[in-house]
Parts: structure tokens; C-alpha cells; sequence
């Protein structure tokens, strides 16, 4: 199929039959998508069969451990990695938490790194505090205009030689640009620079191939990625292998666990091969062949094409209303579907009154307060922010624009 079979695609979420939600159009997914069956069904199988320790001698217990492996097996397979190089955390914020602290031992006297003021706080703050023990924060700064992330802004940040490394977002949480991550990985990569790059705003519109990428480290989270509550982490073997170990002393030799000190939830680790199987089942449903991360390519662009029809029209909507701003690109190439817009008016009083009118949104900060304030918007007023994915309809699109103009 050439398009994206919405009727199929809504018909893999519970949420979407759910009596209590009918009626509703879901814009908030940016801070956490709908759940789909395969994962739920996972779930509920292993709190109802397999709620052991895993890797044990018996059934349960076997069966509970392989299925722990097995997602991030598949996982790892889609996005272009080996099994080893993919890991869970209790959330994004925690494992780049735990990967600052590798860092803060690692880099050697007289390194920099660099941040931007366009990320969401989670792939800046860790870093940051890195200055606490000497190192240099540089700090790549967005356009206070546009919100755009310029390229050639990263040369001088880059040219003396002591940055070890650079950390950007895929795509802001607000701005919604997607950054050109393979350029801007090669150019620190030339510097003698790792990356990390927070995925979390562009997973939810497919998985990308972090070896085709060239990323040294990707983060994401996965109850935005249809899942739960986990965060994955990407980390390539030389710098995996390179940092010290933060894991127990015994993990050390295993790259998977070197980064999780913490103990794993087993059944939500279990639970993360079901979206795999959801993807895996978009693939054969719309005749998407080859290996795993070919078939999440396929997935990937047709999610993309299916949000990019529905997101031009909003954004004209938008740019054609003066009463409000209009954050990152108005054309739907190059941006996710995650649209915030600033007015004079609290955006949180906004998507409250959006409430009634069947549209759930969110208004505030999203923890994007240096992106806000960069471009001139007062974090106490925040922004709203509509959001969605390629589940949404254009039913959906429409409702919103309709509840928008009676709010607006």
C-alpha cells in the first residue's frame, strides 16, 4: 500500500474502542502515545504467567528471560545495532542521567562539551552540571526567532579541538525541527567529538537506524513509542566499552548492563517486544518486505508521508491566525507533528478550555524552559502544544482546528 491504512492502524490501539475516551481527539502525544495491543497483551501475559526472577531453570522463569531478550533483540535488529548495544532504563532522563556520571570520570583535564538551548531539560541538565567538576559547557544556541539549530554554528564551537562531546536533540519537544543528526554527527565525529542524541521527539514517528545515523549514543523513551514505561538507550560498542563501568562491578563485561545500575523491570523490558510485533504487523499489513531495520525504514516513511499530509493544513491554519506565534517550520517537510504556539493568554488556561470541546492538549514549559526563553516567550505563560501521530485522523485534525478557532 502506497498510503497508511488508518482504519487497520487504529484498530491495533485499545484506546481507540475504549467507551471512556470515544468522542475524544488525542493531541498530547509528544508527552506519551496510546498504547498498542501487542504490547498490553505482552504485558498482561508475563504479570500473569511469568511474574518470576528471571533466567532461571524452570518454565516460567526461562520463559520470562527470553522474552526479555527477545525484545531487545528485535529491538536492536530495527534500528541497525547489535543486540548488546541496546539497553533499558527506568526513563530517558535517568539513563542520561547515569551517562553523565560515566562522562564525569571519563573526560579527560581540559575537555568541553557542548549542549544546545533548544532541548528538553533531560538531554541538557546532566550535561551541564558536568561544569561542577571543571569541564567547559559550550552551549549551541538556537535562532530566538525560529527556533532553528544552524550547522555552521557548531564549526566554532568545534575548532579548537576540546570538545569530547556534543549532545542535541533529534527534533525539539517544541520547536519541532528535525535536525540533520548524520551531518551534524560527522562534523563532531571530524572534531574527535561523540554525540548523543535525544530521540525521544522523533522516535514516536518511526525508528531511525542509529548505524546509518552515525550516532554514538541514541536515547528515546518507549511509552512514546506505543510501549512502557521505559527509556531505551543506544550506546555503539567503542564508546560503550570506553567509559567506566556503572553497573555492578560483576555486569562489567557486559555492555547491556555496564549502564543500568539500577534493577530492571523485567515484565515492561518483556513487554517492549510487543512493539515490535506492532511494527512488524504494519510491515506485512502494507507489504513491507526485507530484513528488521529495512521493515522499520518502510514503517518509518509511511508514518512520516501519512503525519505530513495531516500536518500541512494545521499549520496553515496556524500562520494564518495573528493571534498567535507559531514555533519552528510552517511546512510540514522537515518537522515533526508536535506544533506549539505561543499567544498572550496562559497556555495551560487554553488547553483547559479545549478540554470540553473534546480535545485533549497540554500548555506549559514540557520542560523546554532555555528553548522558551530563547525565543522570547515567557516560560510562565508557556506555549499549548498539539501533538500527534500517525494513529491520528484527519477527523481528528479537523475537530482540533474547529475547537481552535472557537478558543482563539
Amino acid at each position: 500500500m502506497s498510503e497508511l491504512d488508518i482504519t487497520w492502524v487504529r484498530a491495533q490501539f485499545p484506546a481507540f474502542s475504549e467507551p471512556t475516551l470515544q468522542g475524544l481527539a488525542f493531541f498530547e502525544n509528544a508527552g506519551g502515545s496510546y498504547t498498542c495491543k501487542p504490547v498490553i497483551d505482552r504485558l498482561t501475559r508475563y504479570y500473569h504467567q511469568r511474574k518470576v526472577q528471571p533466567y532461571g531453570p524452570y518454565d516460567a522463569s526461562r520463559l520470562a528471560g527470553d522474552e526479555m531478550d527477545e525484545a531487545r533483540t528485535r529491538l536492536a535488529a530495527m534500528m541497525g545495532v547489535d543486540t548488546d548495544e541496546l539497553s533499558f532504563g527506568p526513563s530517558t532522563t535517568q539513563n542520561t542521567y547515569v551517562l553523565a556520571q560515566a562522562f564525569r570520570r571519563y573526560l579527560p583535564e581540559g575537555s568541553a562539551i557542548v549542549v544546545t538551548n533548544q532541548d528538553h531539560e533531560a538531554n541538557s541538565g546532566p550535561w551541564r552540571r558536568l561544569a561542577e567538576d571543571g569541564v567547559e559547557v559550550r552551549e549551541w544556541q538556537i535562532d530566538p526567532d525560529t527556533g532553528h539549530l544552524d550547522p555552521t554554528a557548531l564549526d566554532t564551537l568545534l575548532d579548537d579541538g576540546k570538545v569530547k562531546l556534543v549532545c542535541f536533540p533529534h527534533c525539539s519537544n517544541v520547536v519541532g525541527e528535525v535536525n540533520d543528526v548524520t551531518a551534524i554527527c560527522a562534523k563532531a565525529r571530524a572534531a574527535g567529538a561523540f554525540t548523543c542524541v535525544d530521540g525521544v521527539s522523533y522516535a514516536p514517528h518511526g525508528f531511525v537506524n542509529v548505524d546509518a545515523l552515525g550516532a554514538d549514543i541514541y536515547l528515546f523513551s518507549a511509552y512514546k513509542t506505543y510501549g512502557p514505561h521505559q527509556g531505551i538507550m543506544v550506546i555503539r560498542r567503542a564508546l560503550g566499552t570506553a567509559l567506566p563501568n556503572q553497573g555492578h562491578f560483576f555486569n562489567g563485561d557486559v555492555l547491556y548492563k555496564r549502564f543500568t545500575p539500577a534493577g530492571p523491570d523485567h515484565a515492561q523490558i518483556a513487554a517492549s517486544a510487543g512493539m515490535a510485533d506492532y511494527f512488524d504487523a504494519m510491515a506485512a499489513h502494507h507489504g513491507i518486505t526485507g530484513e528488521a531495520s529495512a521493515r522499520a525504514a518502510g514503517v518509518h516513511d509511511l508514518m512520516r508521508a501519512h503525519e505530513g499530509r495531516l500536518l500541512q493544513p494545521l499549520l496553515d491554519y496556524l500562520t494564518s491566525k495573528n493571534s498567535v506565534r507559531l514555533l519552528g517550520p510552517s511546512r510540514a517537510e522537515g518537522r515533526a507533528p508536535t506544533i506549539a504556539i505561543a499567544t498572550q493568554r496562559p497556555a495551560a488556561g487554553l488547553a483547559e478550555r479545549l478540554a470540553p470541546l473534546g480535545i485533549m492538549a497540554g500548555g506549559g514549559d514540557f520542560y523546554a524552559v532555555r528553548a522558551l526563553t530563547a525565543l522570547g516567550i515567557d516560560p510562565a505563560l508557556g506555549v499549548l502544544r498539539v501533538s500527534f501521530t500517525h494513529y491520528t485522523s484527519e477527523s481528528d485534525v479537523a475537530k482540533l482546528m474547529d475547537a481552535l478557532d472557537r478558543v482563539l
